[in-house]
C-alpha cells in the first residue's frame, strides 16, 4: 500500500527510545514535520528533558503540558465512581490515560494545522486500539500513522541497533540487562511488560518495581487513613482538602509505602491474544476499597447492585478504547446519577499489603439504621414476623415446582 502524503504530523513523545526513533523514522520516511506532544499525567519522571531532545532532533513545535489534574478529575475519578475493574484484578491504569491522549493529540492537530497525528503502540496491543478509536471519534477524517505496523524494527534489540546507527541515546536498564522493560506510567499506575514476564512462570524480579515495597518490608505497624467522600469522590485525606491529582499522589507514597497495589496478571487483549504483564496501582487499590465502603452505606442496594452488574460492561468498554462512545457516556451518566448520595468517610487500615475498612459514616446520607438492624431489642421498629409473608411470596414458585415433581 503507497503511503500517504503527510505535511505534517503530531506525535505523542515521550523522549525515551521509542518515541525517539519513531520521531525520527517519520522524518525519515515521510519527510513530514513533526511537532511533539509531551504529557505530564504523573509518570513521576521530568518531561522538560523531551523538549531538549526533541530539539535537538529539529522539531520547531513542541507541546509540554501538564495534564494531571485533568487525568484525575476527568478520567480516573469518573472511572472509579463505577468501582471499576476488569477481569477481577487490573484497574485499567494504562487504558484510561489513552483517551486523554487522543484528545489531546487532536486538539494539537487542529491548532496546528497537522494532517495526521502518530503513536508508539505495537501492532499487538491495545493501546494502537484505544489511541485511534479515540482519534476517530474526535475527528473522524484524521490521517493516523502507526510505524510499529508499517516498519521492521520488531524487537527491542532492532530498535537499540536503529537508535545506534541514528545517534539516538539509549537508557539501558540497570545491571546490564540487554534491554529495558517496557513500561508505562502515570498517577495511576505503572505497568511492566517483556524481559523475564514474558514467562508466565516466572516470578518479577524484586529491583522492578518502582512505587511499592514488598508486603514482606512493609512496616511492621499500620497506617490508618480517612478519606471524606462527596457525590463519590474523594475531597480530603485525614481532614486536609486535596485536588484529585493530589489525591492519588497522596495515596500513591501512603499506599506504596506499606505494601499496596501490586499486581501480576495475564489478561486477555481485545486484539485476541493472552499478555502477562505486572502492574503497581497504589492509590488504585485504595480508592476501590474506599468507594465501595462508602457506597455500602449511602447506596440503596438496588442501585448498588445493577452498578455492579453494569461495571464489567463498562470496563470493558474502557479496556478496549470506547471511552468516546455514546454507550460509555450513557452509562457515566447513569453512574454520575447515582453518586448524588454518595457522601462521608472512610477510614482504612493499611498493613502489608492489605486494605481494610474499619469504618465508614456520613451525616446526611446513611442508609443504615441502627434501630431496625440492632440484635438488641429494637422498640418495635421492625416486625420480625413481616418475614414470613416475604419468605413465602418468594418461594411459591418454587413451592409451586416441587410438588409437581412429588
Amino acid at each position: 500500500m503507497a503511503k500517504m502524503t503527510i505535511k505534517k504530523a503530531v506525535l505523542a513523545y515521550s523522549g525515551g527510545l521509542d518515541t525517539s526513533i519513531i520521531l525520527k523514522w517519520l522524518q525519515d520516511e515521510y519527510h513530514c514535520e513533526v511537532v511533539t506532544f509531551t504529557a505530564d499525567i504523573g509518570q513521576g519522571e521530568e518531561v522538560e528533558p523531551a523538549r531538549a531532545k526533541a530539539q535537538d532532533m529539529g522539531v520547531k513545535e513542541i507541546y509540554i503540558d501538564d495534564l494531571r489534574e485533568e487525568f484525575a478529575r476527568d478520567f480516573v475519578y469518573p472511572m472509579f465512581r463505577a468501582n471499576t475493574i476488569y477481569e477481577g484484578e487490573y484497574l485499567l491504569g494504562t487504558s484510561i490515560a489513552r483517551p486523554l491522549i487522543a484528545k489531546r493529540l487532536v486538539e494539537i492537530a487542529n491548532e496546528t494545522g497537522a494532517d495526521a497525528i502518530s503513536h508508539g503502540a505495537t501492532g499487538k496491543g491495545n493501546d494502537q486500539v484505544r489511541f485511534e478509536l479515540g482519534a476517530y471519534a474526535l475527528k473522524p477524517d484524521v490521517a493516523i500513522i502507526a510505524p510499529w505496523r508499517e516498519w521492521d524494527l520488531n524487537s527491542r534489540e532492532k530498535l537499540m541497533a536503529y537508535a545506534e546507527q541514528h545517534s539516538i541515546p539509549v537508557d539501558f536498564a540497570k545491571k546490564g540487562k540487554k534491554s529495558p522493560y517496557s513500561m508505562d506510567a502515570n498517577l495511576l499506575h505503572i505497568s511492566y511488560e517483556g524481559g523475564i514476564l514474558e514467562d508466565p512462570w516466572s516470578e518479577p524480579e524484586d529491583d522492578m518495581w518502582r512505587w511499592t515495597v514488598s508486603a514482606e518490608q512493609a512496616p511492621d505497624k499500620p497506617t490508618y487513613i480517612e478519606l471524606n467522600y462527596e457525590k463519590g469522590d474523594i475531597v480530603a485525606i485525614d481532614g486536609t482538602d486535596m485536588s484529585p491529582a493530589q489525591v492519588m499522589e497522596h495515596l500513591n507514597k501512603v499506599a506504596g509505602a506499606n505494601g499496596i497495589g501490586r499486581a501480576d496478571i495475564v489478561e486477555n487483549r481485545y486484539v485476541g491474544m493472552k499478555s502477562r504483564g505486572a502492574y503497581e496501582t497504589p492509590a488504585g487499590t485504595v480508592m476501590l476499597k474506599g468507594h465501595r465502603a462508602i457506597e455500602s452505606l449511602t447506596l440503596d442496594r438496588e442501585v448498588a447492585h445493577l452498578k455492579d452488574e453494569l461495571m464489567p460492561r463498562y470496563a470493558s468498554l474502557i479496556y478496549n478504547g470506547y471511552w468516546w462512545s455514546p454507550e460509555r457516556k450513557m452509562l457515566q451518566e447513569m453512574i454520575d446519577a447515582s453518586q448524588e448520595t454518595v457522601n462521608g468517610a472512610v477510614r482504612l487500615k493499611l498493613y502489608k499489603g492489605n486494605v481494610m475498612v474499619v469504618g465508614r459514616k456520613s451525616e446526611t446520607n446513611s442508609l443504615f439504621d441502627a434501630n431496625i438492624a440492632t440484635f438488641e431489642d429494637d422498640a418495635g421498629a421492625y416486625n420480625q414476623q413481616d418475614a414470613e409473608g416475604f419468605i413465602k411470596l418468594n418461594a411459591l414458585r418454587m413451592r409451586i415446582a416441587a410438588k409437581l415433581r412429588s
